[in-house]
């Protein structure tokens, strides 16, 4: 790499970096995510404004595949810190409950998401159509666990049954729909050797049932010495980079690697090891190479070619995208005995896709199971999505509701604890 290459680079990510903090604010100062400024930001280096003439002259071609680079490690270390959050205590006393309303949310979004590819293929190259058809129904289900968290804790409902309950649907929820996501990435690239993709299970059992143990062991003993925390840094460092090489040598993407890893991360007894670890990670991860990953979608929608047909076809997309995530939320949650006001609040929040949705679309074009004028408008669809949800929330649960909702209460059965 050239002199003059470094430095185009390191205007690029200068450029990147600071239009994301500042959109984000923007955001923020608007009710909204952060993720919501920093996704339009990238959106607006690409060709969407001024034909890509910003794009093509931050980002010449001999610097983008060190940014697709950054934006690849970007991913699969948001990956790791989802894995790493994910937390099976939030589905303790309310176990019924949440997966009822999982179920719903995945199965209903999933379903009209099938029906609507076979309705969208007749006018788009799609490639394998098998493989179109479940990425479709895959990234209907999408709830952004990560993004909820941040919506619920502006909100001020982190701490209410309602909220605990969200967050628990939303984090069984991911995992069934990155399992949908896994055999669509089978199915599309599997390659020359299609049999590699059989062990992604032994692999799985292989670092939650043997390696979590170790890592925990480990990580007690090194608590009482003290460990360097960049020495334990390039450890985890060494592990996620190794999880997403293998998964991606089995023919599935190196994002299900990463999130492995992180659902490996040992709990009990790795206090002092998540205490020096997280803090590192996601300062980099979110000041650093999420923006590029932004960037690096951004520059593949192109929203100055909508014509009416595109529109049509965009209002459709919305309407099973909001239709099957809140019918199938609020149909569980009233199927549990869950009331109907936080039923409809439950299915408000499952509808927040933000950047897991991204991510998933961007491994569809990746594989070749979308194509760029249908992948920008699903970037639309988890955008509208995210930003509506904090709004209706506003809308459907005013915050008195939130205050009397965090009064203690004696009653104990999750359906009664979400009156």
């Amino acid at each position: 790499m050239s002199p003059q290459t470094v430095l185009l680079l390191l205007l690029g990510l200068a450029v990147v970096v600071g239009s994301a903090r500042l959109l984000g604010m923007l955001a923020r100062r608007l009710g909204q995510p952060a993720v919501i400024g920093e996704i339009v930001g990238g959106i607006l280096l690409g060709p969407t404004l001024f034909g890509g003439a910003i794009s093509g002259t931050l980002f010449p071609a001999e610097v983008r595949p060190s940014l697709t680079l950054l934006a690849d490690l970007g991913v699969c270390l948001f990956m790791f810190l989802i894995g790493l959050h994910l937390d099976h205590t939030l589905l303790r006393g309310q176990s019924r409950t949440a997966s009822v309303v999982s179920f719903g949310a995945i199965l209903l979004p999933f379903g009209l998401g099938v029906l609507l590819a076979f309705h969208l293929a007749g006018g788009h190259e799609t490639g394998d159509r098998a493989a179109f058809v479940l990425f479709m129904g895959a990234a209907m289900a999408i709830t952004a666990f990560p993004v909820l968290a941040r919506i619920l804790t502006d909100n001020g409902l982190l701490d209410t049954p309602i909220g605990g309950l969200a967050l628990a649907c939303a984090a069984v929820g991911d995992v069934l729909a990155w399992a949908l996501l896994a055999v669509v990435a089978a199915l599309a690239g599997g390659g020359g050797h299609p049999w590699r993709v059989l062990l992604v299970v032994p692999f799985a059992v292989l670092l939650l049932g043997v390696v979590r143990p170790l890592l925990a062991r480990r990580a007690a003993r090194r608590a009482v010495s003290g460990p360097p925390a960049w020495g334990v840094l390039v450890a985890v460092a060494g592990g996620l980079l190794l999880s997403a090489q293998a998964t991606n040598w089995m023919g599935l993407h190196a994002i299900f690697g990463a999130f492995l890893f992180g659902a490996a991360m040992p709990r009990a007894g790795a206090a002092a090891l998540r205490a020096r670890v997280l803090p590192w990670i996601e300062r980099v991860c979110t000041v650093l190479l999420l923006p590029v990953f932004f960037m690096a979608a951004g520059l593949k929608v192109d929203l100055s070619r909508l014509d009416m047909v595109a529109f049509g076809e965009l209002a459709l997309i919305l309407l099973v995208a909001i239709g099957g995530k809140f019918g199938g939320a609020y149909l569980g949650g009233r199927v549990t005995g869950v009331r109907p006001r936080h039923s409809a609040v439950l299915g408000i929040l499952m509808n927040t896709r933000g950047l897991t949705e991204l991510i998933v679309l961007t491994v569809g074009l990746e594989l070749g199971v979308l194509k760029p004028d249908l992948y920008s408008l699903m970037i639309v669809m988890a955008l509208v999505t995210t930003a509506m949800t904090g709004v209706l929330l506003r809308i459907v649960y005013p915050e008195h509701r939130v205050v009397e909702d965090r009064v203690p209460r004696t009653r104990t059965s999750p359906e009664e604890a979400v009156p």
